[in-house]
Protein backbone atom coordinates (compact mmCIF):
# COMPACT_ATOMS: atom_id res chain seq x y z
CA UNK A 1 0.00 0.00 0.00
CA UNK A 2 1.16 3.30 -0.81
CA UNK A 3 2.23 6.11 1.80
CA UNK A 4 -1.70 7.97 0.99
CA UNK A 5 -1.63 9.60 4.12
CA UNK A 6 1.68 10.71 4.22
CA UNK A 7 2.99 9.50 7.31
CA UNK A 8 6.43 10.22 6.31
CA UNK A 9 5.22 13.69 6.37
CA UNK A 10 3.48 13.53 9.61
CA UNK A 11 6.62 12.31 11.60
CA UNK A 12 4.36 9.36 12.96
CA UNK A 13 7.74 7.04 14.08
CA UNK A 14 8.68 5.39 17.07
CA UNK A 15 11.59 6.53 19.66
CA UNK A 16 14.40 4.54 17.75
CA UNK A 17 13.20 6.80 14.59
CA UNK A 18 13.05 3.20 12.67
CA UNK A 19 8.60 4.28 11.70
CA UNK A 20 8.16 6.34 8.43
CA UNK A 21 9.98 9.69 8.14
CA UNK A 22 12.81 8.11 10.34
CA UNK A 23 15.32 10.83 11.07
CA UNK A 24 13.08 13.15 9.62
CA UNK A 25 10.36 13.19 12.22
CA UNK A 26 9.14 14.10 15.81
CA UNK A 27 10.14 12.12 18.23
CA UNK A 28 6.60 10.79 19.80
CA UNK A 29 7.40 7.64 21.85
CA UNK A 30 7.77 9.71 25.23
CA UNK A 31 4.46 12.08 24.44
CA UNK A 32 1.23 12.21 23.87
CA UNK A 33 0.66 14.23 20.28
CA UNK A 34 -2.83 14.42 18.70
CA UNK A 35 -2.69 13.93 14.82
CA UNK A 36 -6.08 15.39 13.12
CA UNK A 37 -6.76 12.81 10.00
CA UNK A 38 -10.31 14.73 9.38
CA UNK A 39 -9.83 15.81 5.90
CA UNK A 40 -7.47 12.69 4.64
CA UNK A 41 -9.38 9.57 6.66
CA UNK A 42 -11.70 9.25 3.75
CA UNK A 43 -8.19 8.65 1.42
CA UNK A 44 -7.83 5.44 2.74
CA UNK A 45 -9.25 2.30 0.39
CA UNK A 46 -11.94 4.44 -1.09
CA UNK A 47 -13.61 1.43 -2.81
CA UNK A 48 -14.09 0.11 0.27
CA UNK A 49 -16.17 2.78 1.57
CA UNK A 50 -17.23 4.98 -0.95
CA UNK A 51 -20.75 6.32 1.05
CA UNK A 52 -18.20 7.58 3.80
CA UNK A 53 -15.70 9.05 1.47
CA UNK A 54 -18.34 11.05 -0.63
CA UNK A 55 -20.06 12.38 2.13
CA UNK A 56 -17.10 13.62 3.99
CA UNK A 57 -16.45 15.28 0.76
CA UNK A 58 -19.02 16.42 -0.27
CA UNK A 59 -21.42 17.28 2.93
CA UNK A 60 -19.37 18.01 5.35
CA UNK A 61 -20.40 20.53 8.31
CA UNK A 62 -19.24 20.83 11.62
CA UNK A 63 -21.33 20.88 14.81
CA UNK A 64 -20.95 22.66 18.47
CA UNK A 65 -23.19 19.92 20.05
CA UNK A 66 -23.63 16.84 19.74
CA UNK A 67 -27.24 16.59 19.39
CA UNK A 68 -27.71 18.79 16.99
CA UNK A 69 -30.67 20.32 15.20
CA UNK A 70 -31.46 21.83 11.46
CA UNK A 71 -34.43 23.44 9.18
CA UNK A 72 -35.73 21.63 6.46
CA UNK A 73 -36.64 23.96 3.46
CA UNK A 74 -39.29 22.55 0.71
CA UNK A 75 -40.70 24.58 -2.26
CA UNK A 76 -44.81 25.39 -2.37
CA UNK A 77 -44.88 26.24 -5.78
CA UNK A 78 -45.92 22.53 -7.07
CA UNK A 79 -47.93 21.92 -4.29
CA UNK A 80 -51.32 23.84 -5.20
CA UNK A 81 -53.26 21.13 -5.93
CA UNK A 82 -56.19 19.83 -4.20
CA UNK A 83 -58.92 17.16 -4.68
CA UNK A 84 -62.33 17.02 -5.08
CA UNK A 85 -64.19 15.19 -2.50
CA UNK A 86 -67.97 16.47 -3.17
CA UNK A 87 -69.63 18.40 -5.61
CA UNK A 88 -73.02 19.44 -6.65
CA UNK A 89 -75.57 22.20 -7.29
CA UNK A 90 -75.30 23.30 -4.21
CA UNK A 91 -73.32 22.95 -0.57
CA UNK A 92 -76.59 21.43 1.31
CA UNK A 93 -75.65 18.73 -0.20
CA UNK A 94 -72.09 18.33 1.14
CA UNK A 95 -71.22 14.92 2.19
CA UNK A 96 -68.83 13.43 4.58
CA UNK A 97 -66.36 10.87 4.05
CA UNK A 98 -65.39 9.24 0.42
CA UNK A 99 -66.03 11.59 -2.74
CA UNK A 100 -69.86 12.20 -3.67
CA UNK A 101 -69.21 13.62 -7.29
CA UNK A 102 -71.27 14.71 -9.84
CA UNK A 103 -72.08 14.71 -13.68
CA UNK A 104 -70.11 18.03 -14.49
CA UNK A 105 -71.69 21.30 -15.32
CA UNK A 106 -71.71 23.36 -18.62
CA UNK A 107 -70.05 26.06 -19.25
CA UNK A 108 -71.38 29.55 -17.71
CA UNK A 109 -72.97 27.03 -15.05
CA UNK A 110 -71.64 27.96 -11.47
CA UNK A 111 -69.63 25.58 -9.39
CA UNK A 112 -69.73 23.78 -6.24
CA UNK A 113 -66.72 22.03 -4.88
CA UNK A 114 -65.25 21.17 -1.52
CA UNK A 115 -61.80 20.41 -1.17
CA UNK A 116 -58.82 18.57 0.43
CA UNK A 117 -55.27 17.96 0.22
CA UNK A 118 -52.95 15.16 1.57
CA UNK A 119 -49.87 17.02 2.55
CA UNK A 120 -48.58 19.17 5.73
CA UNK A 121 -48.42 22.38 4.84
CA UNK A 122 -46.79 23.11 8.18
CA UNK A 123 -44.00 22.37 6.42
CA UNK A 124 -44.95 21.43 2.98
CA UNK A 125 -44.16 17.74 4.35
CA UNK A 126 -45.10 15.31 2.03
CA UNK A 127 -46.38 11.68 1.92
CA UNK A 128 -43.50 9.46 -0.22
CA UNK A 129 -43.90 6.27 -2.21
CA UNK A 130 -44.13 3.05 -0.67
CA UNK A 131 -44.94 3.95 3.09
CA UNK A 132 -47.82 4.29 5.10
CA UNK A 133 -48.84 7.72 4.41
CA UNK A 134 -48.63 10.24 7.14
CA UNK A 135 -51.49 12.75 5.58
CA UNK A 136 -54.77 11.58 4.21
CA UNK A 137 -57.12 14.26 2.76
CA UNK A 138 -58.44 16.27 5.30
CA UNK A 139 -56.06 15.52 7.98
CA UNK A 140 -55.15 18.10 10.15
CA UNK A 141 -53.08 21.17 8.60
CA UNK A 142 -53.73 19.60 5.19
CA UNK A 143 -56.25 22.86 4.29
CA UNK A 144 -56.08 23.57 0.63
CA UNK A 145 -54.81 27.50 1.72
CA UNK A 146 -53.55 28.45 -1.51
CA UNK A 147 -56.90 28.89 -3.07
CA UNK A 148 -58.59 32.91 -3.13
CA UNK A 149 -61.50 34.19 -5.59
CA UNK A 150 -59.78 35.17 -9.17
CA UNK A 151 -57.82 31.75 -9.60
CA UNK A 152 -58.36 29.06 -12.48
CA UNK A 153 -58.29 25.93 -11.30
CA UNK A 154 -58.02 22.66 -13.54
CA UNK A 155 -60.90 19.87 -12.36
CA UNK A 156 -60.79 16.49 -13.72
CA UNK A 157 -63.34 14.90 -15.39
CA UNK A 158 -64.10 11.38 -15.70
CA UNK A 159 -66.11 9.21 -17.94
CA UNK A 160 -67.98 7.27 -15.12
CA UNK A 161 -69.74 8.61 -12.06
CA UNK A 162 -67.99 9.03 -9.16
CA UNK A 163 -65.02 7.16 -10.17
CA UNK A 164 -61.74 6.35 -8.17
CA UNK A 165 -59.88 4.57 -11.47
CA UNK A 166 -57.61 7.86 -12.66
CA UNK A 167 -57.70 6.27 -15.77
CA UNK A 168 -61.33 7.74 -16.71
CA UNK A 169 -60.08 10.50 -16.39
CA UNK A 170 -60.72 11.88 -20.59
CA UNK A 171 -60.88 15.57 -20.06
CA UNK A 172 -60.91 18.94 -17.35
CA UNK A 173 -62.40 21.89 -16.92
CA UNK A 174 -61.59 25.07 -15.98
CA UNK A 175 -62.87 27.10 -13.53
CA UNK A 176 -62.95 30.45 -12.31
CA UNK A 177 -62.76 30.91 -8.08
CA UNK A 178 -65.82 33.28 -6.84
CA UNK A 179 -65.63 32.70 -3.37
CA UNK A 180 -63.52 30.42 -0.49
CA UNK A 181 -65.07 29.51 2.35
CA UNK A 182 -63.56 27.02 5.08
CA UNK A 183 -65.07 24.27 6.12
CA UNK A 184 -62.99 22.59 8.97
CA UNK A 185 -59.79 20.85 7.00
CA UNK A 186 -61.16 21.57 3.28
CA UNK A 187 -62.39 24.33 1.61
CA UNK A 188 -65.85 25.08 -0.38
CA UNK A 189 -65.19 26.95 -3.33
CA UNK A 190 -67.97 28.90 -5.56
CA UNK A 191 -66.85 29.46 -8.94
CA UNK A 192 -68.15 29.85 -12.86
CA UNK A 193 -67.13 27.47 -15.44
CA UNK A 194 -65.18 28.90 -18.23
CA UNK A 195 -64.30 25.41 -19.98
CA UNK A 196 -66.95 23.10 -20.39
CA UNK A 197 -66.81 19.55 -21.86
CA UNK A 198 -69.07 17.54 -23.72
CA UNK A 199 -72.00 15.59 -22.12
CA UNK A 200 -71.89 12.28 -20.18
CA UNK A 201 -68.79 13.36 -18.38
CA UNK A 202 -68.70 13.35 -14.73
CA UNK A 203 -66.19 15.00 -12.08
CA UNK A 204 -63.55 12.97 -11.11
CA UNK A 205 -63.44 11.52 -7.71
CA UNK A 206 -60.36 11.36 -4.75
CA UNK A 207 -58.06 7.84 -5.54
CA UNK A 208 -59.15 4.87 -3.48
CA UNK A 209 -55.39 4.55 -2.57
CA UNK A 210 -55.42 8.07 -0.80
CA UNK A 211 -58.42 7.63 1.87
CA UNK A 212 -60.23 10.62 2.52
CA UNK A 213 -59.70 11.09 6.44
CA UNK A 214 -58.04 7.91 7.02
CA UNK A 215 -54.72 6.51 6.61
CA UNK A 216 -53.62 3.41 4.31
CA UNK A 217 -50.63 2.33 2.51
CA UNK A 218 -49.56 3.87 -0.94
CA UNK A 219 -48.00 3.01 -3.46
CA UNK A 220 -48.90 5.73 -5.33
CA UNK A 221 -46.45 7.97 -7.62
CA UNK A 222 -46.77 11.53 -8.18
CA UNK A 223 -47.63 10.08 -11.83
CA UNK A 224 -50.03 7.91 -11.41
CA UNK A 225 -51.91 10.65 -8.75
CA UNK A 226 -51.67 13.23 -11.20
CA UNK A 227 -55.06 12.53 -13.06
CA UNK A 228 -57.07 13.12 -9.42
CA UNK A 229 -55.42 16.79 -8.88
CA UNK A 230 -57.31 19.88 -9.35
CA UNK A 231 -54.31 22.22 -9.85
CA UNK A 232 -53.73 26.20 -10.15
CA UNK A 233 -53.66 27.08 -13.16
CA UNK A 234 -53.43 30.67 -13.06
CA UNK A 235 -55.67 33.87 -12.55
CA UNK A 236 -57.84 35.85 -14.51
CA UNK A 237 -58.97 39.68 -13.10
CA UNK A 238 -61.05 42.01 -14.44
CA UNK A 239 -59.54 45.14 -16.22
CA UNK A 240 -58.85 47.70 -13.59
CA UNK A 241 -59.68 45.21 -10.69
CA UNK A 242 -57.88 46.14 -7.45
CA UNK A 243 -55.07 43.95 -6.12
CA UNK A 244 -56.09 40.08 -4.69
CA UNK A 245 -55.82 38.16 -1.99
CA UNK A 246 -52.30 36.68 -0.86
CA UNK A 247 -52.00 33.49 0.84
CA UNK A 248 -49.00 32.65 3.42
CA UNK A 249 -47.22 29.30 2.96
CA UNK A 250 -44.62 27.58 5.83
CA UNK A 251 -41.98 25.89 4.26
CA UNK A 252 -39.77 24.97 6.94
CA UNK A 253 -39.70 22.11 9.82
CA UNK A 254 -37.67 21.37 12.35
CA UNK A 255 -35.57 18.04 13.03
CA UNK A 256 -32.54 17.04 14.91
CA UNK A 257 -29.80 13.97 14.93
CA UNK A 258 -26.75 13.23 17.23
CA UNK A 259 -23.24 12.62 17.37
CA UNK A 260 -21.21 8.91 17.53
CA UNK A 261 -18.10 8.42 18.89
CA UNK A 262 -15.97 5.99 17.19
CA UNK A 263 -12.34 4.54 18.98
CA UNK A 264 -9.60 2.37 17.76
CA UNK A 265 -6.95 1.25 19.84
CA UNK A 266 -3.62 0.55 18.93
CA UNK A 267 -1.26 -1.36 20.79
CA UNK A 268 1.99 -3.05 20.93
CA UNK A 269 5.14 -3.99 23.12
CA UNK A 270 8.13 -2.55 22.94
CA UNK A 271 9.86 -5.12 22.08
CA UNK A 272 7.71 -5.88 19.41
CA UNK A 273 7.81 -2.11 18.01
CA UNK A 274 12.09 -2.58 18.53
CA UNK A 275 11.76 -5.86 15.78
CA UNK A 276 12.88 -5.98 12.64
CA UNK A 277 10.87 -8.10 10.84
CA UNK A 278 10.40 -9.69 6.92
CA UNK A 279 8.15 -8.29 4.43
CA UNK A 280 7.13 -5.41 6.75
CA UNK A 281 9.97 -4.40 8.85
CA UNK A 282 8.16 -2.03 10.85
CA UNK A 283 5.16 -4.14 12.51
CA UNK A 284 3.62 -0.75 14.36
CA UNK A 285 3.85 1.41 11.10
CA UNK A 286 2.03 -1.81 9.41
CA UNK A 287 -0.68 -1.96 12.06
CA UNK A 288 -1.04 2.15 12.59
CA UNK A 289 -2.51 1.95 8.75
CA UNK A 290 -4.53 -1.34 9.40
CA UNK A 291 -6.40 0.53 12.56
CA UNK A 292 -6.93 3.54 10.16
CA UNK A 293 -8.28 1.34 7.83
CA UNK A 294 -10.15 -0.73 10.35
CA UNK A 295 -12.14 3.07 12.03
CA UNK A 296 -12.78 4.33 8.70
CA UNK A 297 -14.80 0.78 7.56
CA UNK A 298 -16.57 0.98 11.35
CA UNK A 299 -18.03 4.25 10.65
CA UNK A 300 -18.93 3.40 6.66
CA UNK A 301 -20.68 0.55 8.83
CA UNK A 302 -22.70 3.01 11.20
CA UNK A 303 -23.39 5.51 8.52
CA UNK A 304 -24.98 3.07 6.55
CA UNK A 305 -26.49 0.66 9.17
CA UNK A 306 -26.53 2.43 12.39
CA UNK A 307 -29.61 3.95 14.39
CA UNK A 308 -30.43 6.88 16.44
CA UNK A 309 -30.36 6.50 20.04
CA UNK A 310 -29.83 9.51 22.72
CA UNK A 311 -29.12 6.76 25.38
CA UNK A 312 -26.78 5.10 23.58
CA UNK A 313 -24.79 7.79 21.82
CA UNK A 314 -25.60 6.53 17.73
CA UNK A 315 -26.18 8.12 14.86
CA UNK A 316 -28.90 7.43 12.00
CA UNK A 317 -27.77 5.06 9.42
CA UNK A 318 -29.27 5.64 5.69
CA UNK A 319 -30.73 2.27 5.51
CA UNK A 320 -32.81 3.36 8.98
CA UNK A 321 -33.58 6.65 8.15
CA UNK A 322 -34.82 5.94 4.25
CA UNK A 323 -36.71 3.07 5.56
CA UNK A 324 -38.49 4.51 7.90
CA UNK A 325 -39.26 7.98 6.09
CA UNK A 326 -38.11 7.73 2.22
CA UNK A 327 -39.34 6.11 -0.96
CA UNK A 328 -39.51 2.19 -0.64
CA UNK A 329 -39.18 -0.01 -3.61
CA UNK A 330 -38.47 -3.58 -4.31
CA UNK A 331 -36.03 -5.28 -6.45
CA UNK A 332 -35.56 -8.27 -7.23
CA UNK A 333 -33.24 -9.46 -10.08
CA UNK A 334 -34.27 -12.38 -10.89
CA UNK A 335 -38.01 -10.88 -11.80
CA UNK A 336 -37.45 -6.91 -12.07
CA UNK A 337 -37.27 -6.25 -15.77
CA UNK A 338 -36.09 -2.66 -17.41
CA UNK A 339 -40.26 -1.54 -17.65
CA UNK A 340 -40.17 -1.97 -14.03
CA UNK A 341 -36.58 -0.05 -13.35
CA UNK A 342 -38.04 2.70 -15.24
CA UNK A 343 -41.24 3.00 -13.50
CA UNK A 344 -39.22 3.19 -9.89
CA UNK A 345 -37.18 6.15 -11.64
CA UNK A 346 -40.02 7.96 -13.12
CA UNK A 347 -41.44 7.95 -9.72
CA UNK A 348 -38.04 8.75 -7.47
CA UNK A 349 -36.97 10.96 -9.64
CA UNK A 350 -39.68 13.61 -9.79
CA UNK A 351 -38.03 16.98 -10.57
CA UNK A 352 -40.17 18.55 -7.66
CA UNK A 353 -38.51 16.24 -5.22
CA UNK A 354 -35.58 14.98 -6.30
CA UNK A 355 -32.96 14.77 -9.33
CA UNK A 356 -30.51 12.48 -10.90
CA UNK A 357 -27.80 15.28 -10.75
CA UNK A 358 -27.28 15.32 -6.79
CA UNK A 359 -28.43 11.53 -6.68
CA UNK A 360 -25.71 8.45 -6.00
CA UNK A 361 -26.93 4.89 -6.09
CA UNK A 362 -24.75 2.69 -3.73
CA UNK A 363 -25.67 -0.91 -4.89
CA UNK A 364 -24.99 -4.44 -3.74
CA UNK A 365 -22.59 -6.58 -5.91
CA UNK A 366 -25.61 -8.48 -7.39
CA UNK A 367 -27.35 -5.68 -8.83
CA UNK A 368 -24.05 -4.22 -9.95
CA UNK A 369 -23.44 -6.96 -11.93
CA UNK A 370 -27.59 -6.69 -12.95
CA UNK A 371 -27.53 -3.40 -14.15
CA UNK A 372 -24.72 -4.18 -16.19
CA UNK A 373 -25.91 -7.18 -18.01
CA UNK A 374 -29.35 -5.10 -18.43
CA UNK A 375 -28.11 -2.13 -19.55
CA UNK A 376 -25.20 -3.75 -21.70
CA UNK A 377 -28.03 -5.61 -23.32
CA UNK A 378 -30.03 -2.48 -24.20
CA UNK A 379 -27.50 -0.82 -25.22
CA UNK A 380 -25.33 -3.45 -27.22
CA UNK A 381 -28.57 -4.85 -29.35
CA UNK A 382 -30.88 -1.85 -29.62
CA UNK A 383 -28.62 1.15 -30.74
CA UNK A 384 -29.44 1.47 -34.21
CA UNK A 385 -27.59 4.64 -34.51
CA UNK A 386 -25.62 7.39 -32.93
CA UNK A 387 -29.16 9.00 -32.58
CA UNK A 388 -31.60 6.58 -31.52
CA UNK A 389 -30.77 4.15 -28.97
CA UNK A 390 -32.46 3.21 -25.59
CA UNK A 391 -33.42 4.52 -22.99
CA UNK A 392 -31.93 2.69 -20.79
CA UNK A 393 -27.63 1.77 -21.12
CA UNK A 394 -24.63 1.94 -19.77
CA UNK A 395 -22.68 5.03 -21.08
CA UNK A 396 -19.94 5.37 -19.37
CA UNK A 397 -17.43 5.36 -15.92
CA UNK A 398 -15.85 8.00 -14.18
CA UNK A 399 -13.94 8.47 -10.83
CA UNK A 400 -15.83 11.40 -8.81
CA UNK A 401 -13.33 11.77 -5.78
CA UNK A 402 -11.57 8.92 -6.34
CA UNK A 403 -14.72 6.67 -6.19
CA UNK A 404 -15.72 4.68 -9.35
CA UNK A 405 -18.84 5.45 -10.47
CA UNK A 406 -20.82 3.90 -13.44
CA UNK A 407 -23.14 6.12 -15.45
CA UNK A 408 -26.30 4.51 -16.88
CA UNK A 409 -28.45 6.63 -18.58
CA UNK A 410 -32.43 6.89 -18.30
CA UNK A 411 -35.16 9.59 -19.77
CA UNK A 412 -34.90 10.72 -16.50
CA UNK A 413 -31.22 11.50 -16.03
CA UNK A 414 -27.51 10.02 -15.74
CA UNK A 415 -27.81 7.14 -12.94
CA UNK A 416 -24.25 7.72 -10.78
CA UNK A 417 -23.85 4.25 -9.79
CA UNK A 418 -21.16 3.00 -7.16
CA UNK A 419 -20.83 -0.54 -5.80
CA UNK A 420 -21.14 -0.70 -2.28
CA UNK A 421 -19.68 -3.68 -0.68
CA UNK A 422 -20.90 -3.00 2.63
CA UNK A 423 -24.96 -3.92 1.06
CA UNK A 424 -23.75 -7.56 0.13
CA UNK A 425 -25.47 -10.15 2.49
CA UNK A 426 -28.18 -7.66 3.47
CA UNK A 427 -32.00 -7.40 1.91
CA UNK A 428 -30.73 -4.28 0.92
CA UNK A 429 -30.32 -4.34 -2.78
CA UNK A 430 -29.99 -0.28 -3.58
CA UNK A 431 -29.70 3.22 -2.12
CA UNK A 432 -30.45 6.57 -3.66
CA UNK A 433 -29.55 9.05 -1.82
CA UNK A 434 -29.21 12.93 -2.36
CA UNK A 435 -25.89 14.46 -1.43
CA UNK A 436 -27.47 17.69 -1.52
CA UNK A 437 -29.93 16.32 1.52
CA UNK A 438 -27.59 14.81 3.77
CA UNK A 439 -24.31 16.27 6.07
CA UNK A 440 -21.74 14.44 7.56
CA UNK A 441 -21.41 16.72 11.16
CA UNK A 442 -18.11 15.80 12.72
CA UNK A 443 -18.20 17.64 16.63
CA UNK A 444 -16.01 20.90 16.90
CA UNK A 445 -16.23 23.79 18.92
CA UNK A 446 -14.24 25.83 22.02
CA UNK A 447 -11.29 25.17 19.86
CA UNK A 448 -11.06 21.24 20.12
CA UNK A 449 -11.98 19.27 16.85
CA UNK A 450 -13.21 15.51 17.52
CA UNK A 451 -13.00 15.01 13.90
CA UNK A 452 -11.09 11.88 13.07
CA UNK A 453 -8.03 12.12 14.78
CA UNK A 454 -4.81 10.12 16.04
CA UNK A 455 -3.78 10.76 19.83
CA UNK A 456 0.03 9.53 20.23
CA UNK A 457 0.81 7.98 22.91
CA UNK A 458 -1.63 7.90 25.86
CA UNK A 459 -0.04 4.97 27.20
CA UNK A 460 3.76 4.98 27.29
CA UNK A 461 6.53 3.10 29.20
CA UNK A 462 7.33 7.01 30.63
CA UNK A 463 3.80 8.00 31.56
CA UNK A 464 2.56 4.42 32.93
CA UNK A 465 5.27 2.30 33.53
CA UNK A 466 4.29 -0.52 31.48
CA UNK A 467 6.07 -1.41 28.28
CA UNK A 468 3.99 -0.87 26.11
CA UNK A 469 2.65 2.11 23.64
CA UNK A 470 -1.19 2.68 22.88
CA UNK A 471 -2.44 5.19 20.23
CA UNK A 472 -6.05 5.59 20.23
CA UNK A 473 -7.88 6.91 16.52
CA UNK A 474 -11.20 8.48 17.83
CA UNK A 475 -14.28 10.01 15.71
CA UNK A 476 -17.22 11.49 16.88
CA UNK A 477 -19.29 13.06 14.47
CA UNK A 478 -23.21 12.20 13.01
CA UNK A 479 -25.45 11.84 10.31
CA UNK A 480 -27.61 14.90 9.49
CA UNK A 481 -30.59 13.34 7.27
CA UNK A 482 -33.53 15.64 5.80
CA UNK A 483 -36.19 15.96 3.71
CA UNK A 484 -36.65 12.04 2.85
CA UNK A 485 -38.60 12.07 -0.18
CA UNK A 486 -35.21 12.88 -2.02
CA UNK A 487 -34.08 9.10 -0.99
CA UNK A 488 -35.29 6.03 -1.83
CA UNK A 489 -34.40 2.07 -0.96
CA UNK A 490 -34.95 -0.64 -2.80
CA UNK A 491 -35.19 -4.27 -0.75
Amino acid sequence: MSDIFNLSNLGVSDVAGNGPGAGTGLDTGNMRRKYNFGDRVSELSISQDPFFRLVSKVGKKATDDPQFKFTEKRASWHKRYAYLVFSGSSFAETLDGAAACNDQDDAGDTFYGKFGTDYNNQGNLVNRYGQTIDYAIGDSNTKPLFFMAGQLIKVPVASADNTTDGSSVVDYQVVKINNVVDNEQYVNVTGTVIKGVAAGRFYMGTPASVEVGATSTTTESEESLAPYKCYVVGTAHDEGSGYPETWKDQPYSTNYGRTQIWKTSMAMTNTARATVLKYDANEWARVWKEKLIEHKWDIENSLLFGQQNDDYYTTQGAVDYISSYGNLFELNTSTKTADDFLDDMSAYLDPRYSGANATVFFVSTAVYNWMHKLGGYFKNNLEISTNFRSDFAQTGKKKVMGVDITTFSTPYGDMNVARNIHLDGTDIKMLGINLKYCKYRPLAGNGLNRDTSVYVGVQTLENSGIDRRVDLILTEAGMEWCCPETHAVWK
